[in-house]
């Protein structure tokens, strides 16, 4: 989730650059703390479940040799 400080920030950052005024240390700012809220995010989202182990072709083939 992003802060109501950052949502201020981005604000200001979008307006400056729709009027062409946003600095170069601006960009820098609005690029890491972007980059920061999103691997915030990947971090938070739910892990997923191990797969089950992948069984062997011969085993699978087996099996079959029982029907």
């Amino acid at each position: 989730m992003i802060s109501p400080e950052l949502q201020s920030k981005m604000t200001e950052w979008r307006m400056k650059a729709a009027a062409n005024t946003l600095s170069l240390d601006e960009m820098r700012e609005a690029i890491l703390a972007l980059r920061a809220s999103r691997r915030s995010a990947a971090d938070s989202k739910p892990s997923r479940t191990t797969k089950a182990p992948a069984r062997s072709a011969d085993d699978m083939l087996n099996d079959l040799g029982g029907i």
